[in-house]
């Protein structure tokens, strides 16, 4: 179980290298799936597939880090990842994990800044057993005060732990510095002093369940060798009477940033140095083609068949890394460019480098014939990916949260498909400006040797 972010590279990103051959466009994803809603607002995905014997359950729940709203209380989407493995008076902890033991399931979950995400993988027999003992826990889940406050301080050991890498360290500060009022400006994590005190907040957590813990925030993945009707009887036994709540986050609008904003990070151990430059992005609700744009420019622009990284990171060798994520949420978030530095007294020259990149993009439109093919590595990539039945509602879960529908990838890849040289460059100019920015550098102490994390030339 882990809270996820900053994840590299772009999860549309895929293999990089491999590029389809020029096709008309069609659906990337391939499955007929059925979708239906409850009469409580709940609504259910099922996706058939040619995967035999295999079942994977995917619930995925409309509460990340963005739906923190109130001061004080940041980690909570992050904590029920783990307290909703705490079990039920029916079934105890123990008696819940003895009973994936028994059939081979897997089971773990993940938390983003938009929502958290439950899995199970098993055989196909068991899926009655599995829908049961997942309504159960949606619906009934029961733990003490001492196993909550027991299972904050693992939170808190998990945040220490992330904090002794640089990297984390770095995105936690660029959110930080990059947000004023929205809630993105701490990461899934939550702010350290939250995650302190969460010991004290137990009936604040009851709470937080009995808001975002109902069917309308609640989408289920059924992907895998499974009939769709078959599938709808069960969730409509076990999960019909589920009753809908009432709570609606009022989640503040970030401000527009009018000048650009720096940070810096003294890390304490020897390290590589780091940098990273963020720009204000835009929501996928709002403005799916400038998403798909910006997607775009961080494999144009930024992925290891880049201009960029092959004159930094394989020529130069002045970068041990470099790597772009643009923003799919659903609020306005963050295109972040992360470069590695291998000496110090480079760091100010990669940082030019990539600010001149930038810069270019926004003043003449990328060649028509590279956009193509990043079009193209896109859709196969994609296709690449879904190799199992697990593979497919992995690939599902963070377009459901986006828009509760598989549809969401359809629309999206079409709006790669009808991408131009012109459009990046409007995107490019419009987001990716100067006073929109956000650098963020770390450093670790002045007597940094070549040879930390890996050295180099």
């Amino acid at each position: 179980m882990e809270a996820m972010s900053f994840r590299f590279p772009s999860l549309l990103a895929g293999c990089v290298g491999l590029l389809l051959a020029a096709q008309q466009p069609q659906k990337v994803f391939p499955y007929r799936y059925v979708q239906g809603d409850l009469p409580n607002g709940l609504r259910l995905v099922t996706v058939p597939t040619d995967f035999p014997n295999i079942v994977a359950v995917y619930i995925v729940v409309g509460a990340g880090s963005r739906n923190e709203v109130e001061p004080g209380h940041t980690g909570f989407a992050h904590l029920f990842e783990h307290l909703m493995f705490k079990g039920t008076e029916k079934f105890p902890e123990a008696k819940y994990n003895d009973t994936l033991k028994h059939m081979g399931a897997e089971s773990n979950a993940y938390t983003t800044e938009d929502y958290t995400c439950y899995q199970t993988v098993f055989s196909k027999e068991d899926l009655p057993t599995v829908l049961m003992m997942e309504a159960d826990r949606f619906q009934n889940l029961h733990y003490s005060e001492p196993e909550f406050k027991t299972e904050t301080l693992a939170v808190l050991g998990e945040y220490n732990k992330d904090s002794s890498s640089p990297s984390d360290k770095l995105e936690e500060a660029v959110d930080n510095a990059a947000f004023v009022r929205s809630t993105y400006k701490h990461t899934a994590m939550g702010f350290l002093k939250d995650i302190q005190d969460m010991p004290n907040q137990y009936q604040y957590s009851l709470k937080f369940f009995d808001r975002y813990y109902r069917p309308e925030y609640t989408t289920i993945i059924v992907a895998g060798d499974v009939k769709p009707k078959a599938v709808r009887d069960l969730v409509d036994k076990y999960w019909g009477a589920w009753k809908r709540g009432q709570y609606v986050a009022a989640i503040p609008v970030e401000p527009a940033q009018q000048a650009p904003r720096t940070a810096h990070v003294e890390w304490p151990n020897p390290t590589l140095p780091m940098v990273a430059i963020a720009y204000k992005g835009p929501a996928y609700i709002d403005n799916a083609k400038d998403t798909a744009a910006l997607n775009a420019i961080a494999l144009l622009a930024f992925s290891p068949a880049s201009a960029l990284y092959q004159k930094l990171v394989v020529k130069e060798q002045k970068a041990a890394s470099l790597e772009a994520e643009a923003p799919m949420h659903v609020a306005p978030a963050l295109f972040t460019i992360v470069a590695r530095v291998r000496n110090p007294q480079d760091l100010d020259y990669v940082r030019q480098q990539i600010l001149a990149t930038v810069a270019a993009l926004r003043d003449k439109p990328v060649p028509a014939d590279k956009l193509g093919a990043v079009r193209r590595h896109l859709r196969y990539g994609f296709a690449l990916r879904m190799d199992s039945s697990d593979a497919v509602a992995q690939v599902l879960a963070p377009f459901i949260a986006l828009r509760r529908t598989p549809e969401t990838v359809n629309r999206l890849y079409q709006q790669f498909d009808a991408l131009t040289p012109a459009d990046i460059q409007k995107a490019a100019a419009h987001y990716l400006t100067d006073k929109q920015s956000t650098v963020v550098t770390l450093t670790g102490p002045e007597k940094l040797t070549r040879t930390a994390e890996g050295g180099g030339k």
